[in-house]
């Protein structure tokens, strides 16, 4: 995601605040969203003009496009309303017509609100890897090494992708989301470097032994993740399966560029919320 214009980052503090609206917020819940966003300075209302403030507060991190990205989805988030979907949708479907002028969109991924590319229908959203993906994972894992390694196995992705071996493109986004898991979970409980709870019963799963379905439901049952990103996940290990051709058989699944960009809005969300509850 590019850095937004001015004049959008306007455009978004006015529908956030909605004077007399309906949804009207007063300037301490603009600071709380913020802080639910993982905003990445602390902030405080301070008075004074509300539309002003936010659009002062979100123009001094707006190079931080994951930050402004999960800002974004917040806004969106049924989370955020007692009537859940109901008023997040209307709240979309209002920033959407800002965003699309930056030729963004949001949708929803198995419940969640994702920030991707508008289509070339003007309808539909598109997901990819993020061009700050580097420096995202840089934050989140445990050495440069590892961000070499999984940017390594992004990049072969994206040539998988670009040359039609799209279900190489499918393995290859599972390979990058267990190895972030296994890394950040390990650098955030080190003594799961030693064993992860084994589901059903019995001796520890050794580290080097952990399944993508093991690691997604270690990070949910520490709130690393929440529970709509994990569940989503479960198309992303189906497809990463496909490594067997079998399983694609049975699956009868012929995957596409489509399928692709499918596969990375759950992991995404995944990204998004390991950058949510950041213990460091």
């Amino acid at each position: 995601m590019a850095l937004l214009d001015p004049m959008t980052i306007q455009r978004i503090a006015r529908l956030v605040v909605d004077m007399d609206g309906p949804f009207e917020r007063p300037g301490y819940q603009l600071a709380e969203l913020l802080k639910r966003a993982a905003w990445p300075v602390s902030v405080e209302y301070d008075g004074t003009a509300r539309v002003s403030w936010l659009t002062e507060t979100i123009t001094e991190s707006a190079s931080d496009e994951a930050a402004v990205s999960r800002f974004l989805g917040r806004i969106c988030d049924p989370l955020e309303y007692d009537d859940g979907m109901a008023s997040a949708d209307l709240l979309r479907q209002g920033l959407n017509q800002i965003l699309a002028a930056e030729q963004l969109s949001i949708t929803y991924v198995g419940g969640r609100p994702m920030v991707g590319a508008l289509g070339q229908d003007g309808r539909s959203t598109t997901f990819s890897p993020p061009e700050d993906l580097e420096a995202r994972v840089r934050r989140l894992v445990s050495s440069d090494e590892i961000t070499r390694q999984l940017m390594q196995r992004v990049n072969e992705t994206r040539i998988c992708a670009d040359n039609g071996a799209y279900v190489f493109a499918l393995i290859g986004i599972g390979s990058f989301t267990e190895g972030l898991l296994l890394d950040v979970l390990t650098k955030r409980d080190p003594s799961l470097a030693q064993g992860f709870p084994n589901p059903n019963g019995g001796r520890p799963v050794l580290a080097a032994k952990a399944s993508l379905a093991l690691l997604l439901d270690t990070a949910r049952s520490r709130s690393w993740i929440q529970v709509d990103a994990h569940d989503f996940m479960k198309i992303v290990r189906e497809y990463r399966n496909f490594v067997h051709l079998r399983q694609q058989r049975e699956r009868g699944i012929d995957p596409d560029h489509d399928t692709v960009m499918m596969c990375w809005g759950p992991v995404l969300a995944v990204l998004n919320d390991l950058e949510s509850s950041r213990l460091d």
